[in-house]
């Protein structure tokens, strides 16, 4: 299992900040970045090997690749979108398949959030440590050591805890998810939210920013457990996402997996502080949660 981040967005609303950076190079901690922040929560659970995918201004992330392999202790992999300031995100992730061929933890890289989240997406899996976010040794030790699982093998089989329809992580009602996505379940959703819906066997249904918040049972926080079982299916369905519209996010290819019949499971993150980085309000919050992070 390898670490992926997306990192390829222009950023438009965060002008005049990112006239000249990706938003994952904005600091939020003094000098630390949205991007130090994903890498350190990477390697935090012991994964070493870590994918970017770049776009707009990729050279300045190009040209710090030494200073944060030495900073972080990973080993870093670019990936080059060349159109991304004309399509969306669909693209970017469809972009990596071979890369997350054998699993991933996918992360947004404009999303501060405590390496909880990540811990709580390989607990869930059954990928190793399942003490949570409480162990400050990682949650596996060593990405091997998550690989060889599959990614996710007998995830969470018995756990049911999740929320209402019995909404848990890994297997339910007989199905096993190979996909885990990190969800706040607590968070009062508004119209910009990328929102899920669970089935009663505690898979999600439905994901869309376009749904009346009341239906919702909560808030995809950009962070993934792809197992090695779903890469495959998930490039297919990224595929024939962007295939069909260029501007649709990689959510909307999770969506056409879900239809596919693949199976989504949701790792609600608890009472987490978080922010996906979208405009200046963004960032003033993310440089208050970075310090705690």
């Amino acid at each position: 299992m390898i670490g992926m981040v997306l990192a390829a967005g222009a950023g438009r609303r965060l002008r005049p900040d990112t006239d000249a950076l990706p938003k994952a190079l904005l600091p939020v901690d003094g000098q630390v970045t949205i991007l130090d922040i994903a890498l350190r929560n990477l390697a935090a659970v012991g994964l070493r090997d870590i994918v970017i995918v770049v776009g707009y201004a990729a050279d300045a992330i190009r040209d710090r690749v030494a200073d944060l392999e030495r900073d972080h202790k990973v080993g870093l992999t670019l990936v080059d979108n060349d159109r991304a300031q004309e399509w969306n995100n669909a693209y970017s992730l469809w972009l990596g398949r071979e890369h997350f061929a054998a699993g991933a933890l996918l992360v947004n890289g404009d999303t501060v959030h405590p390496v909880s989240v990540e811990k709580t997406l390989l607990s869930a899996a059954g990928a190793g440590d399942t003490a949570g976010a409480g162990d400050t040794a990682g949650a596996v030790g060593t990405a091997g050591a998550v690989g060889t699982a599959g990614a996710v093998g007998t995830a969470g089989a018995a756990d049911t805890t999740g929320g209402p329809g019995g909404a848990g992580t890994g297997q339910a009602g007989g199905r096993q998810a190979d996909l885990i996505l990190a969800v706040d379940d607590i968070k009062r959703l508004a119209e910009e939210e990328m929102k899920v819906i669970i089935g009663a066997d505690g898979m999600i249904t439905r994901i869309t920013k376009l749904m009346d918040p009341a239906l919702a049972y909560g808030e995809y926080i950009g962070a993934t457990l792809i197992g090695a079982a779903a890469a495959a299916p998930l490039a297919a369905a990224l595929e024939a996402t962007w295939r069909r519209d260029p501007s649709l996010y990689y959510e909307d290819g999770f969506q056409e997996l879900a239809e596919r019949g693949g199976a989504i499971a949701v790792a609600p993150i608890g009472n987490v502080e978080w922010v996906e980085v979208d405009n200046h309000d963004d960032l003033r919050r993310a440089r208050e949660i970075a310090a705690r992070c």
